[in-house]
């Protein structure tokens, strides 16, 4: 098996954090996500269904109840860990597949999770999650969507945008706020057919290609039953989605550098120079084993979050510090893939040129790198204040 076709795994550095089941899973997505390359880099609405293929059938990992009432972060690690190996579209698709059936699944009505349940894992239903507004990032608190009662429906008016699956979601999970007054407390869920009457959908291009865009509510009408949670409860929700996939974030980020220090070993074994392969330079070796020292770290980081949350710890430091350091780290280990290249690494559309635009967006999004650091400062100091 040549390198192009190996996916590298967190099993080989983190071991002591995976199961059994997990070693079985790695071994899965090695012989099925590999050759899949041509099928997760297809046209959006493909590449979801592909996912949802039986040949992959990656979206069961997304599913709370086939994991005993809860999402196996582990898995979900291992997964998108491949998938941004392969195909950074495919691992933002999966992602947010993600973030728009768990919340249905779990605060809808039961009849409303059975109702996606079986499209969401067939890749033929694909949600979106819809929070961020132009107004209202990082300050989710300040959103201003409105829900207002009408009868037995609401009414919802507002914008939303950078809603990654716009142009493919076949519903949206919106957070529309009763009352700006009341704040967070204000913040409720609901669940929205892309075909509802006054739903606006317009594409915006990032720099690393993905389904993106934002959304213009009009009165759209949308039924009580299709509240998802308590009036009011949509901020927790919210945070608790974020909590369970944030991880994972982590883990896409290894995986888009291990599939840059891969291309970076095979340019510098080949490539030669003054009559020499690049690999025998020392300032080429330091820079290899700094890229292999730091991708080991970020996995490391990353495995040990995922254990701790699915030991039913909340794991929000370790979340934190897991998303921070990998994603960190995986922006200097392929700006070093990009530097061994030389002219070819800057080249519009070189793998390694991809992997530079393609890393970016995850120091950004479900949490800055700045945020995450203010995280982990509060819960240091909540842990450490004086008592009495």
């Amino acid at each position: 098996m040549n390198r192009d076709q190996t996916l590298t795994s967190s099993l080989a550095v983190a071991r002591p954090f995976f199961e059994p089941r997990h070693e079985a899973l790695a071994a899965q997505l090695a012989e099925t996500v590999a050759p899949a390359r041509a099928a997760l880099s297809a046209a959006p609405k493909l590449v979801a269904e592909a996912m949802g293929a039986s040949g992959l059938d990656l979206f069961r990992h997304l599913l709370p109840a086939e994991a005993g009432g809860a999402v196996d972060v582990r898995s979900l690690v291992l997964v998108r860990e491949a998938l941004a190996q392969r195909s950074a579209m495919a691992d933002s698709i999966f992602a947010v597949q993600g973030l728009g059936s768990f919340p249905v699944l779990k605060a809808g009505s039961p009849e409303l999770a059975e109702q996606i349940r079986a499209g969401v894992r067939s890749g033929t239903t694909v949600g979106a999650f819809a929070l961020t507004e132009p107004e209202a990032g990082t300050d989710v608190a300040s959103l201003q969507t409105r829900a207002t009662r009408s009868g037995e429906d609401w009414l919802l008016s507002g914008e939303k945008t950078l809603i990654s699956n716009v142009g493919i979601a076949s519903h949206y999970v919106v957070f529309a706020t009763v009352d700006p007054a009341l704040g967070r407390k204000g913040i409720t869920a609901f669940f929205v057919p892309n075909s509802t009457p006054g739903i606006r959908e317009t594409e915006l291009h990032p720099s690393s290609p993905h389904p993106l865009g934002a959304l213009t509510f009009s009165e759209c009408r949308v039924p009580d039953r299709y509240r998802l949670g308590e009036i009011g409860a949509g901020f927790g929700l919210a945070m608790a989605t974020l909590d369970t996939f944030r991880i994972s974030v982590g883990a896409a980020a290894n995986g888009m550098a291990a599939r840059a220090l891969s291309l970076a070993l095979e340019h510098v074994l080949t490539r030669k120079q003054f009559g020499a392969p690049l690999a025998e330079q020392q300032q080429v070796q330091a820079m290899i084993a700094e890229m292999a020292t730091e991708l080991a770290e970020g996995q490391l980081m990353v495995a040990r979050a995922a254990h701790v949350r699915d030991q039913g710890g909340t794991a929000s430091l370790e979340a934190a510090m897991a998303k921070m350091s990998a994603t960190e780290k995986a922006q200097r280990v392929i700006d070093k893939a990009v530097q061994l290249s030389g002219g070819r690494g800057v080249l519009l559309g070189s793998e390694v040129e991809s992997l530079y635009r393609d890393i970016r967006p995850l120091r950004i999004y479900e949490g800055t790198t700045e945020i995450q650091k203010v995280v982990i400062a509060r819960a240091l100091y909540k842990a450490n204040a004086p008592r009495g």
